[in-house]
């Protein structure tokens, strides 16, 4: 008898610890799931008597507030309209959250877990979130969307020295207070235009000769390059059985890496990308970020990766149906988010380490102290300090003497790569890039600048200019 009731009483035991550990997961582990969850409404409705943290720029600008409606409810404003949209994002009971609105959400509505959301009711205290102070820079942000005109593209900048983001602007944009209006929501999602859509972290674009900047790197960090070997530039080069011509049908001798890298020489690095290999420019290529959603503080649906793609699905730089050759002069099938771009000019400017980019600078509460910082992390080291150091200088002549020169700052050293992909040959359709950094031997800023479907331009044409007005701003 005694036997029995031991077994009714440990299988009791048992019971009790999975309901104990089912509702633990629930409440516990799977709790962010709940909360995020659009169709949680119960989450949704107590977070309007919530009001909100604050957004601020880096200087102090409001970016995101909230208003008390008659109700008690609160309700989001965005005073900079649509400046920072893409950025900031939004948070409406209707359309749910995107951008720092989302990613930031649990401490902007000062979630503090039950007991504390039990206290403030004994205390009868008026739940406030955290503010978040961001590292965005409004004049550089004005000065991105002036240089685009109203053009699609997009402009990224970033501190290599701590991965903080000044600049995000993605083209065509909106006005997140205008979301709201009938709707207006549901248009902008079917625009063609893309609207909504943040060119900066979710747009894959052919890069172009931006990404010979991660030939040269994967080049001389290997050992088996240095920015004077000499490699035969002619024109019509055959890279993996098919000519490769170079831009206009220049045609080369033996020239340097150096000079390879300032007239942006086809034939030159698309040999190096073969003798190199797939498996050595994929290893750079990883540490770089490719291969991998693009890093940053925004929701992971907001952040597509870079690299190889065959019908629509991503392979490593290794699979069989890349063409390594063409894959190194930023053809082939390669897509790239400006991001990432940004993060290949700043790996090269940060003597080699990349850190992890980051829109958001602290946390602080309703009376202003710091709650938590956000300080930047380091993600990989890319390349040793004196492969960097080769790389630009390199960058530098780009800007100096080569296609890059309308990127120079008066008594400042530049250092920079153009780009200029084809999209459409008979429509003269390109993809203007420049990625670079300033000043070049303490590098403050990294800057990725692309315009899409321009008739004719390139990437020193185009885009240069751009990244100029925006690093003159950053450094102002």
């Amino acid at each position: 008898m005694n036997g029995a009731i031991t077994r009714l009483f440990a299988l009791v035991l048992v019971l009790f610890g999975l309901l104990v550990l089912a509702t633990s997961w629930n409440s516990v582990f799977g709790a962010q799931d709940l909360q995020d969850n659009p169709k949680n409404q119960r989450e949704v409705l107590a977070e309007q008597r919530i009001r909100r943290g604050t957004i601020r720029a880096a200087d102090g600008t409001v970016l995101a507030r909230s208003i008390k409606r008659a109700d008690g409810t609160y309700t989001r404003r965005y005073p900079q309209g649509g400046l920072f949209a893409h950025a900031v994002g939004y948070n409406y009971v209707r359309f749910g959250r995107a951008g720092l609105e989302k990613e930031y959400n649990r401490p902007l509505v000062g979630q503090k877990g039950e007991f504390g959301s039990l206290l403030d009711e004994v205390l009868n205290n008026e739940p406030v979130g955290d503010a978040l102070r961001a590292n965005l820079d409004p004049s550089a942000q004005r000065a991105s969307l002036a240089g685009l005109g109203g053009r699609k593209g997009a402009v990224v900048a970033l501190d290599p020295r701590t991965g903080a983001i000044k600049v995000m602007a993605s083209t065509p944009g909106y006005d997140p207070n205008t979301l709201p209006d009938g709707n207006l929501f549901g248009r902008l999602n079917r625009d063609p235009d893309a609207p909504l859509f943040n060119r900066v972290t979710q747009s894959g674009y052919a890069p172009g000769s931006t990404f010979k900047v991660v030939t040269a790197i994967a080049a001389i960090d290997s050992g088996r390059y240095t920015p004077n070997s000499l490699v035969n530039g002619r024109n019509g080069k055959i890279i993996s059985g098919v000519p490769l011509n170079n831009f206009g049908g220049e045609n080369y001798g033996a020239i340097p890496l150096t000079f390879a890298l300032t007239n942006s020489v086809n034939t030159v690095w698309a040999e190096v990308g073969v003798k190199l290999g797939p498996r050595v420019m994929r290893r750079y290529m990883q540490r770089l970020g490719f291969d991998d959603q693009v890093e940053a503080d925004l929701p992971s649906d907001e952040r597509a990766p870079s690299g190889e793609f065959v019908d629509g699905e991503f392979v490593p730089a290794t699979n069989p149906a890349v063409d390594v050759g063409r894959m190194a002069i930023g053809q082939d099938k390669l897509r790239v988010t400006p991001l990432q771009m940004a993060m290949v000019a700043a790996a090269v400017a940060n003597d080699g380490v990349l850190m992890k980019p980051r829109l958001g600078d602290r946390l602080l509460d309703s009376d202003g102290r710091v709650v938590r910082g956000l300080d930047g992390r380091r993600m990989t080291r890319v390349m040793s300090s004196a492969s960097a150091r080769k790389v630009n200088l390199m960058m530098q002549q780009v800007v100096r003497e080569g296609t890059g020169t309308a990127a120079a700052l008066s008594g400042i050293d530049v250092a920079g790569k153009t780009g200029t992909a084809e999209k459409n040959v008979a429509a003269h359709l390109n993809q203007p890039w420049f990625i670079g950094f300033a000043p070049a031997d303490d590098p403050k800023v990294a800057v990725a600048v692309t315009v899409e479907s321009s008739i004719g331009g390139t990437g020193g044409e185009v885009a240069a200019p751009i990244a100029k007005s925006v690093m003159e701003e950053v450094l102002r």
